[in-house]
């Protein structure tokens, strides 16, 4: 087995271990809201489950030259976000808000996406998600990198509601097989749910 010091390599070659090492990873589509008003979406794979009581999740948002991007800036500004989970009938519609836009732009057009608006806070969320959540901001962690020029921006969103599609829902569990959630592979690839199987925790 090969020992691998990340202190010894380059930030590429680490990045093609963890990506290619932690999968499948869940797709958020992140929904924010800038200072002018513009709706900015963007897909992110670094994004899971923080606690449950209070709900809370976390999506790393990657600074570009140590610059953060509109996603995080304006969630620290707007201090709320929207996530949706990535399926197989909108995860084509979600790479294409990966596209790089100017911040004064929104992917929701290009990505043939629509806005929808909120409960219970001012950024709207996406009408082609079977599941969305609405977010605070609990948290933002600048981490990583070199002192003074971070390398990412953790964002920690406490869920103030929750939007699922009727036909997902089961004595409140959601059917994984209708959802048909997507995941993130290594390079362009993605991966469907595949075999579901069940194993007992000890006692």
């Amino acid at each position: 087995m090969a020992v691998i010091d990340p202190s010894n390599q380059s930030e590429s070659d680490n990045y093609k271990l963890l990506i290619g090492s932690i999968l499948p990873r869940p797709i958020a589509l992140v929904t924010t809201l800038s200072e002018e008003g513009v709706v900015n979406a963007a897909p992110f794979s670094y994004f899971n489950i923080v606690c449950s009581n209070p709900p809370m999740i976390s999506v790393a948002v990657q600074r570009k030259n140590g610059v953060p991007k509109d996603t995080s800036r304006n969630a620290m500004s707007a201090g709320s976000f929207v996530v949706h989970i990535a399926d197989e009938s909108n995860v084509g519609a979600a790479n294409e808000a990966a596209a790089p836009l100017p911040p004064d732009e929104s992917e929701l057009p290009a990505a043939g996406l629509t806005q929808v608006p909120s409960e219970k806070i001012p950024v709207p969320g996406v009408a082609e998600a079977k599941v969305r959540m609405e977010c605070v901001l609990e948290r933002s962690l600048p981490l990583g990198g070199t002192e003074g020029t971070p390398q990412c921006d953790l964002l920690i969103g406490r869920v103030v509601c929750f939007h699922v599609a009727d036909e997902l829902l089961h004595n409140g569990r959601i059917d994984a097989l209708k959802l048909r959630p997507v995941s993130r592979l290594a390079g362009n690839n993605y991966a469907k749910l595949g075999e579901i199987f069940t194993l007992d925790r000890p006692e």
